[in-house]
């Protein structure tokens, strides 16, 4: 057992216990609801892992894998995952765990300069939660279509099918492929195009909203918001069904898949190595991307979610588990992907270069034009769909809790009394769902690309990843850093997380944000478009709405941090001894509140009640 002897911040944490500024501090807080903590250490792992884990585990990875040389593939994603994700997912975690502060609260205490990183990772959530939605209201107006005694993008004869309508699915390699008409589609891509989007010809035209897809959206936004509204306790419940349940349809599937004629050779493809592709910049620029996107990192979620654990929780072991989870779920899904590509590409006699596809094209026109093909298909469809929904719906409520962690954090005061919490999370949602409106016009899906393109571009995380090591690794100190984890954990962390935190981490991020600025092009939407330059510049405004809070917090808090600017720096480099939003609980879930000490001094044990490790 621990021993008692006080810490160097435990004459001060007395002094405020004993003293009449506690007495204060109770008739201040003891109208405010509780912050609240996990029920269990399950809730912690299931609510990461949802959100982590999520649509481009399945429809982006196994794609990458494929494009970028098979097998060959993970050299350069495991390099990218030791450098920059395994490290930077430690750094947010156990960073909300020792402050017990949502992402904005978190980085304004232990480097108050770079408060600017929880602003922006926040606008950044903010920006995820209008568009990401979009793509569960497409897989429930799927979803409800699967239910019909015919898949309605099995065949052409459908309202919206026009002339043009072809089953290319019921032809070999052998039918004479010139007797089509120029024009010839498919009635998945009719359905999709036409019945779906309602898709236009021009980004100019958006057109009026589809009631249908508006309904869809209404629905998910309802079931996010239940999901959310009493904080951790509906949210650490609710993940039970939603990070588990993709699973049991992912198995499913994959069974379902290795057991199609033609599998075996999906599987070749997606896996066969090729190293030449190695030599070729962008594999290594997708392998990074790939980790960025996959491992929530930079925006402010794990943060959040590490801020409800216990003080002694193992975050340290948490990290490599769900790092591992993440990564073994994406080469997991490329089988059950590739398998029915596989099956796909032999039904209709042709290479399987010509049916695979990433992001929404695998997910809305290449599975469903395979499961049409399968005994059964509504079954598989219903399977697919439900999976697709789950995968995103906990990706979805989790970065809303954690937007609503760190706005509440920033105003307990003021949001942490009655139902206030509840009311400003209706209007922010309310808020989403009407910009989301946009998106489920005509031109609709443009919208969605752009947004999706710049609004959390790999730009913009790598920029937070490089300035997040800097504030870490060299302004707080990595090896304090890593001390905080040891008193946390009981773990020596290797010493090869304080090198990426100073060096690895951010000349890797650096590497990484210059190529892509080098080989940047303007974005193609489809249909031979390309982005015009309005557009463009309204994209890039989407990024500098995120990445510009950066300077913009660092100018403000200089400005009114009083003392020369030798002292202003000084101060704003260290972390604060006594921050207005740091009211913290004691472990013991007390109704008692202490301001919270500094992050150097923070006690592993409170007296009387010992969380410390055994």
């Amino acid at each position: 057992m621990m021993t008692s002897q006080p810490m160097p911040g435990e004459p001060l944490m007395n002094n405020v216990h004993n003293g009449r500024f506690l007495d204060q501090v109770k008739i201040n807080n003891a109208d405010l609801n509780a912050r609240g903590q996990w029920a269990s250490k399950a809730e912690f792992l299931l609510a990461v892992a949802g959100q982590i884990i999520g649509l481009g585990n399945v429809w982006r990875f196994p794609y990458l894998c494929y494009k970028n040389g098979g097998g060959v593939f993970f050299v350069p994603y495991l390099l990218f995952l030791v450098l920059c994700g395994i490290p930077l997912f430690l750094l947010e975690t156990s960073l909300g765990q020792y402050t017990s502060l949502g992402g904005v609260s978190a980085w304004r205490s232990v480097c108050p300069i770079f408060g600017g990183l929880g602003y922006a990772s926040q606008m950044m959530i903010l920006h995820g939660c209008v568009y990401y939605i979009v793509i569960l209201a497409w897989a429930l107006f799927y979803l409800s279509s699967s239910l019909q005694a015919e898949l309605p993008w099995s065949h052409c004869n459908n309202s919206w099918n026009t002339d043009a309508c072809f089953m290319f699915e019921h032809h070999n390699q052998t039918f004479n492929v010139s007797n089509l008409p120029g024009n010839a589609t498919s009635p998945v891509m009719e359905f999709w195009e036409r019945e779906v989007l309602h898709l236009s010809n021009s980004l100019d035209k958006l057109g009026p909203i589809s009631w249908k897809l508006a309904l869809c959206l209404a629905i998910v936004w309802l079931v996010c918001y239940f999901c959310v509204w009493k904080g951790i306790k509906s949210t650490g419940k609710v993940v039970y069904v939603t990070a588990t349940f993709p699973y049991v349809m992912l198995f499913v599937l994959l069974v379902r898949g290795v057991t199609l004629p033609g599998a075996a050779q999906g599987i070749l493809y997606y896996l066969k190595p090729n190293h030449t592709r190695l030599a070729d910049p962008q594999v290594w620029m997708d392998a990074g991307t790939q980790i960025f996107f996959s491992y929530g990192i930079c925006l402010g979620s794990l943060t959040a979610l590490g801020s409800y654990n216990k003080f002694n929780n193992d975050c340290y072991k948490d990290s490599y588990l769900l790092c591992l989870l993440n990564s073994s779920t994406s080469f997991l899904a490329g089988f059950a992907i590739f398998s029915v590509l596989g099956f796909m590409a032999e039904e209709r006699g042709v290479d399987i270069a010509t049916v695979a596809q990433s992001g929404p094209g695998l997910a809305f026109i290449a599975f469903p034009r395979a499961v049409a093909m399968m005994p059964l298909p509504q079954l598989w469809a219903t399977c697919f769909f439900l999976m697709i929904i789950m995968l995103g719906l906990d990706t979805q409520f989790v970065s809303l809790e954690a937007l609503m962690t760190s706005v509440t954090d920033l105003y307990p005061h003021l949001i942490r009394r009655g139902y206030r919490r509840e009311l400003l999370l209706l209007f922010i949602c309310v808020v989403c769902f009407l910009i989301g409106l946009i998106m489920v016009t005509p031109g609709g899906l443009y919208v969605f690309q752009i947004y999706d393109h710049f609004s959390c571009s790999g730009a913009s995380l790598l920029l937070l990843s490089i300035f997040q090591s800097i504030a870490i690794g060299w302004i707080y100190g990595a090896e304090r850093f890593s001390s905080n984890i040891k008193d946390m954990t009981g773990h020596n962390t290797l010493l090869l997380f304080q090198l990426c935190w100073k060096y690895l981490t951010p000349a890797v991020c650096t590497a990484t944000f210059l190529f892509s600025l080098v080989c940047w092009s303007p974005l193609s939407l489809g249909k031979g478009l390309i982005t015009p330059g309005w557009a463009t510049a309204l994209g890039w405004l989407l990024t500098l709405s995120s990445v510009s809070l950066l300077p913009i917090w660092a100018i403000y808090a200089l400005a009114i941090t009083p003392g020369t600017l030798t002292q202003r720096f000084h101060h704003l480099c260290n972390p604060t001894l006594n921050s207005p939003q740091a009211f913290q609980r004691y472990p013991d879930n007390s109704t008692t509140y202490r301001l919270a000490l500094p992050l150097s001094e923070k006690p592993k044990e409170v007296i009387g009640n010992s969380i410390g490790p055994p």
